[in-house]
């Protein structure tokens, strides 16, 4: 069994929302990463996201635009990271995510990628870019290995998007709960009751809600309806505004916490 399916089981044995942390890999720089990973693992992040900085991102809005530019400049890369998660193995075995365009993992090559992330220690890989109908040989060789393949859906996901989905994602299906960028908002889907339902009827995965959940309030209203909720922006955001390391990874680590406290009132 997967870490991530692990990590799961265990909370619907008891009754809990999954938190999935979402922070630039390298931003401000790879020691800052790890610390914050740290952190955040300490104040009851369930998963942890790392996103690969990429110059041209498809679906990130302006702050993990910006912390991606400064992870770029600091030399971050798709191999560096994967060191990376290699040393965190050291200390943790919370399960970790790579999200990324295509074009690194190409560049890497991507059957070297499946075999070098699994050895580091990756448990799961988000590509926004490479959709369903393009991922055959990758997911073919990502299943066959053990490295659990996420795909994405969105409000305007058809029915049919929705079954395919639901077949070929692994670990677990992230819901973009709006349509555009990532970012902070100030509420969640109006409709988003109905459009996780949609897809729980048709899915046995998680349905996890991500984009614009900015603060607690709205943690705990997405996580009333699906099994949890992925948080980026508003975390990038307070590295972005925090030179000072420990002032940084006390906001985070308040931050993190509150929002677990939040939705483990949704379970």
């Amino acid at each position: 069994m997967s870490r991530i399916q692990s990590c799961f089981e265990k909370l619907k044995s008891e009754k809990k929302k999954a938190l999935v942390a979402f922070i630039t890999a390298g931003d401000p720089d790879l020691d800052s990463t790890k610390s914050i990973f740290s952190i955040m693992e300490k104040n009851g992040a369930d998963i942890i996201e790392l996103g690969v900085p990429f110059s041209d991102p498809l679906a990130d809005g302006p702050v993990i635009q910006a912390a991606s530019q400064r992870a770029l400049k600091n030399g971050t890369n798709l191999k560096k990271i994967i060191h990376l998660v290699a040393e965190i193995r050291k200390s943790s075995q919370l399960p970790i995510v790579l999200m990324t365009s295509y074009n690194p993992v190409f560049v890497y090559g991507q059957k070297q990628f499946v075999d070098d992330a699994l050895k580091a220690g990756v448990d799961g890989v988000i590509i926004p870019d490479l959709p369903p109908e393009e991922a055959g040989e990758f997911s073919a060789d990502a299943n066959e290995k053990g490295l659990d393949n996420v795909f994405l859906l969105a409000p305007t996901s058809t029915e049919q998007r929705v079954r395919m989905v639901a077949e070929q994602s692994r670990g677990f299906i992230y819901y973009v709960s709006l349509t555009g960028t990532t970012g902070v908002k100030s509420k969640v889907s109006e409709n988003l009751k109905g459009k996780v339902q949609s897809i729980k009827n048709v899915a046995h995965l998680p349905v996890l809600v991500g984009f614009g959940i900015s603060g607690p309030e709205q943690a705990q209203e997405a996580a009333q309806v699906s099994d949890g909720v992925i948080v980026g922006s508003a975390i990038v955001k307070l590295i972005e505004q925090n030179g000072n390391p420990q002032k940084r990874d006390d906001q985070i680590g308040d931050f993190v916490s509150r929002v677990k406290q939040a939705i483990s009132k949704a379970g």
